[in-house]
């Protein structure tokens, strides 16, 4: 990792990274493709240091309270933030402004911030965002390999269920021919019923490829699935979408999976939840 100076942190829609790159090392991410214009090596995170006190500086400015966000390009519980801490203390300013919270993560740290993340839900809104894409930790392990497998998430999710916390999964991306099976999405499926997450967000049945993360992506297909590689190039050539074959089949089965169990799958309605910032109660004062 390296540090740098960043000029400002939140952006129009009061999203936030206090890193830029990733250690995870999964193979499909887009975050790796060349049009986001980092400079340098993706697993060489650059960490922000400035970025909580521009955070603080934001905030204060801010004329209504609303929710704030991290985690759309770079995982803020990576294993570095164990000792920089920066998501636990740009997190205890939301809860000091009174603002609300929410966070996309693969990783297990974030129950570490369990008790804070609890306080901000208490107190206004926290929605914790959780990805998943395998129900196989064996190839979790292959795809994501730097991070907890699927089952260690689902025990998250179901801490965070428990805490009373909301939270949403992302289920994607499914790579064709690799993870696009109707039993993954089944078992995928029932573990956001269990825990009782309150949306699932997908897209469809598959993922996205450009210059940048194709280039890894076909890499690593070379070293975990050899000849993968010629059937995607055959199959897709160079397209930016890359959608499994199974693609109808098993998005029927999510839209109905969460049409039985009220979970809410509409992407538009999901970020719109996840925006909607919710005043909390005003209590009484007898003097």
């Amino acid at each position: 990792m390296h540090f740098i100076q960043a000029k400002t942190i939140l952006s129009a829609q009061n999203g936030m990274n206090l890193y830029r790159g990733c250690t995870h090392g999964c193979i499909y991410c887009d975050s790796r493709s060349l049009c986001y214009g980092m400079e340098h090596d993706f697993a060489d995170v650059a960490v922000k240091e400035n970025a909580v006190e521009l955070l603080a500086d934001a905030l204060k400015r801010k004329r209504k309270r609303c929710m704030i966000a991290t985690g759309s390009m770079s995982d803020p519980y990576m294993p570095l933030e164990q000792e920089l801490c920066m998501t636990r203390r740009a997190a205890e300013l939301v809860y000091r402004g009174g603002f609300g919270f929410t966070v996309i993560t693969k990783s297990d740290l974030v129950l570490r911030d369990l008790p804070l993340l609890t306080e901000i839900n208490r107190q206004s809104k926290c929605v914790v965002q959780m990805t998943l894409t395998n129900c196989d930790d064996r190839l979790s392990r292959i795809l994501e390999p730097n991070v907890c497998t699927t089952t260690r998430r689902f025990e998250v999710l179901l801490a965070l269920r428990d805490a009373g916390i909301p939270t949403v999964v992302w289920m994607t991306p499914f790579l064709p021919f690799i993870n696009d099976t109707r039993k993954n999405i089944e078992g995928l499926l029932a573990m956001c019923v269990e825990a009782k997450v309150r949306g699932i967000v997908c897209f469809g049945i598959g993922m996205t490829l450009r210059a940048g993360n194709r280039e890894y992506y076909y890499q690593q297909l070379n070293r975990h699935f050899p000849g993968m590689q010629e059937q995607y190039v055959r199959r897709f050539g160079d397209s930016y979408s890359v959608n499994s074959p199974n693609h109808v089949m098993l998005m029927r089965l999510i839209q109905e999976t969460c049409e039985q169990h009220g979970i809410l799958y509409d992407p538009d309605a999901i970020f719109h939840y996840l925006a909607e910032f919710e005043e909390p109660e005003m209590q009484l004062t007898l003097i």
